[in-house]
């Protein structure tokens, strides 16, 4: 986990989060974890899933898609998600992530915050925006 002695920039924050998803996309998923104070990688996994490929309405996508908990074991569906902006709150404290698939914004975004510990700054987080 990365670990800032004082307050960390916006822009460290941002890399740290960037780094973390693209773990996610290549399915290293514990590689991913370690890099924040994390949540629920799961309830992540699947928000991210239940926004994306389980929202296609093109009846020939869907017949391609996963069964149910499939999803969770062939991860290959991350790679066609990308992060979208960075949203901050007025504090600096917070922000989301928007998440797109195959370029278009999902209703899912990603939201992290920052968090003083006893051992310094850190980055928490993903909480799921629907």
């Amino acid at each position: 986990m990365t670990i800032w002695t004082e307050r960390p920039a916006k822009t460290d924050v941002e890399a740290v989060v960037c780094r973390y998803f693209s773990l996610l996309r290549a399915g290293k998923v514990p590689e991913a974890e370690r890099l924040v104070d994390h949540s629920s990688v799961r309830h992540v996994l699947k928000s991210l899933w239940a926004g994306s490929v389980g929202a296609s309405t093109d009846a020939e996508e869907a017949s391609f898609s996963p069964a149910a908990d499939a999803w969770e074991r062939d991860l290959s569906w991350l790679c066609e998600l990308d992060l979208g902006d960075f949203n901050w709150g007025h504090t600096g404290s917070h922000f989301y992530a928007e998440v797109t698939y195959r370029a278009q914004v999902i209703e899912v975004s990603l939201g992290f915050w920052i968090k003083p510990t006893d051992a310094g700054w850190v980055v928490a987080g993903p909480s799921t925006l629907w």
